[in-house]
């Protein structure tokens, strides 16, 4: 019998049962399309993060309280906050030079008002100046606050496109008034929209004057972290040796591996993100399988089913001298072309699915695991299929025309 023949009578043999062999390809196409789509969103996931964290510029560092600069371990109860002292400290071109720009931060969430307009704003933001170059946050309508902002502790904000939005819909809101926390503050500006994905929305924010959101909201205290940004992208590692330097005399640190604070640079997180998102893929990757694994596993179950309903058949093609070749053949065939067709749709599925947003992210389609997650579902095909199809092709003639 040639391969045209064997596929003839395989497309017939499933045919005689269409519901059958609809659900049996239904379970290869949802293995397949999982398998598609969460790579795809895994993917997405993480060129989402690394865009976010890459436009906060290579030569951003970001200081931050707790143990572990170096690798060291905190030093316990000799623990310091970061203080706006520490912000000045690290601002003095005599003992930090490869150091360009400093923006200590204090963060806060607060509920803001227009008219009779309410929307709870994502972060509250006191700042110096220098935050808005540091963390690549540009202006799109009005403009920054000044340093003279910051002196006078003036009640003026820049505020993110997304609080702009809820709070104003399409009226401008530079030279507006609004309430944040009982507090009014006049809109200066509105920054450009940075997007991204996650629990937290970087344009849903406000940032004003670091001594007025300290006096309205958060106290003279410590500062949440502090932004750096070093002279250019080569001199980050230089600008970091300095971080440390004066950051361990400001808190009277003698031993480096007893660090209180933390010194992030973007490539740093980016690395470190990068590989949690690796971990991340290949977990919803495994996930996926199991589908496909369940899908081997109903062909197995159909394909049994099969070979009982049709011994008779197998018994008379066998007693008229078909060769144990061709029965296995034939249900070879069988197993492998709803794999082919399941798998096939799952494809289509899978690229249809990976074209809407998912939990707030754009999945990005990896070619490799269509090819891959298509291959794999043949070879279930193969695979499980081949024991119904051996056990067929094994069964004696005599024993087979008398199945009931």
């Amino acid at each position: 019998m040639n391969p045209f023949e064997t596929l003839r009578f395989a497309v017939g043999g499933l045919a005689a049962n269409k519901v059958r062999s609809g659900l049996t390809m239904l379970g290869v196409l949802i293995g397949v399309a999982a398998v598609i789509i969460l790579l795809a969103v895994g993917n997405g996931s993480s060129q989402s993060v690394k865009d976010s964290i890459e436009k906060l510029g290579t030569n951003s560092l970001t200081i931050s309280s707790g143990g572990g600069s170096t690798g060291g371990a905190s030093s316990g109860t000799g623990t310091k906050p970061l203080t706006v002292d520490d912000a000045r400290a690290l601002a003095d071109p005599t003992s930090a030079p490869d150091i360009e720009s400093v923006a200590p931060e204090v963060t806060t969430s607060q509920t803001a008002l227009y008219g009779s307009t309410s929307h709870t704003v994502g972060q509250v933001v006191g700042t110096y100046p220098a935050y808005f170059k540091t963390s690549n946050s540009k202006v799109a309508k009005g403009d920054y606050f000044s340093a003279d902002d910051v002196l006078n502790s003036r009640k003026v904000a820049v505020i993110g496109s997304t609080t702009a939005t809820d709070l104003f819909g399409t009226v401008s809101p530079v030279g507006k008034k609004i309430v944040i926390g009982g507090t009014p503050f006049t809109v200066v500006g509105v920054l450009e929209t940075k997007g991204g994905t996650g629990f937290q929305d970087p344009d849903d924010t406000v940032v004003a004057p670091l001594p007025t959101v300290q006096n309205a909201f958060t106290g003279f205290g410590p500062v949440s972290q502090i932004l750096v940004e070093a002279k250019s992208a080569h001199a980050t590692t230089p600008a970091q040796n300095e971080i440390t330097t004066v950051l361990m005399a400001q808190h009277g640190i003698k031993n480096a591996n007893s660090l209180d604070f933390r010194v992030s640079s973007q490539e740093s997180l980016l690395s470190t993100q990068s590989d949690t998102n690796k971990t991340f893929t290949v977990l919803l990757g495994a996930v996926a399988a199991i589908s496909l694994l369940v899908g081997g596993i109903g062909i197995t179950n159909i394909m049994l089913v099969t070979v009982t309903e049709r011994t008779r058949e197998i018994g008379i093609r066998k007693a008229i001298g078909a060769p144990k070749g061709v029965i296995l053949g034939q249900f070879l065939a069988e197993s492998t072309l709803l794999s082919l067709v399941g798998g096939g749709l799952g494809v289509l599925a899978g690229l249809i699915g990976s074209r809407f947003t998912i939990v707030g992210i754009k999945p990005v389609i990896i070619p490799e695991s269509v090819w891959g997650a298509f291959g794999i579902a043949v070879a279930i095909g193969l695979f499980f299929g081949s024991y119904p199809a051996n056990r067929a092709a094994s069964l004696r003639p005599i024993e087979a025309l008398r199945h009931e």
